[in-house]
């Protein structure tokens, strides 16, 4: 059994290798690319709209609720990164059901390039809402004493998202190997079918984990109240 897509490789010429993670990776990508342009080519503000249609707003609606709630004032602006996001590993779990398919998320390498973008998304937004100085300022708050530990919180929290979206996924795809090795035929589909549970619950937590780490470090100071006379 084979612990990452990692191991598996296509072809190899010296130091440069193509692999499961990285051909399934840019497969998703291709297939997420390919049918958003098909779905969104022919849109329609009329009543009479698409199944494919429908379904796209209902995803894109539900997405910018949850920003919102999250406490993100304007979770449009927003609505493209942690969408994204979102999808990406939602669909790396639903493309388990595919025969020979390995999800990219069950390796540590893709999911510290999940991780790594969040990490550098959340200073970008953060200086784009807030100005340079005003981002800079969060990290000596309330005190300058909070600085390196505020540093440490940066980069434990990036680290602390890879390993628990590799973790979860990678020991999804693990049990249901050792199913279907060791018990009937259907039980292994009723772990197939938790396992896409859960590769969805794992998709959700990253993308609410990630929108948290944004609408901190987007936060501005609310203005004081007017003293009444």
């Amino acid at each position: 059994m084979q612990l990452s897509p990692d191991e598996t490789v296509f072809w190899q010429y010296g130091f440069f290798k193509l692999n499961a993670t990285i051909a399934f990776t840019w497969g998703l990508m291709l297939m997420l690319a390919v049918g958003s342009k098909l779905i969104t080519r022919k849109l329609s503000t009329e009543l009479q709209r698409s199944r494919w249609q429908n379904l796209l707003e209902i995803i894109v609606t539900g997405i910018e609720t949850q920003i919102e709630e999250v406490g993100i004032h304007h979770p449009r602006q927003y609505l493209g990164f942690l969408g994204t996001l979102f999808l990406f590993v939602a669909s790396a779990s639903l493309c388990t059901v595919i025969p020979g398919y390995e999800p990219p998320t069950s390796s540590l390498s893709t999911t510290t390039a999940l991780a790594l973008s969040v990490w550098v998304a959340v200073p970008l937004f953060g200086i784009e809402e807030q100005g340079l100085g005003g981002y800079l300022k969060s990290y000596v708050e309330p005190t300058v004493i909070m600085l390196p530990f505020n540093i440490i919180s940066e980069l434990s929290r990036t680290l602390a998202l890879a390993v628990r979206l590799f973790g979860n996924m990678m020991s999804g795809a693990m049990i249901i190997g050792i199913l279907i090795t060791i018990t009937p035929f259907i039980f292994p589909l009723v772990m197939m079918a938790l396992g896409l549970l859960t590769g969805m619950v794992q998709a959700y937590i990253f993308f609410i984990l990630a929108t948290v780490y944004i609408a901190a470090a987007t936060r501005t100071s609310e203005p004081k109240p007017a003293a009444k006379t």
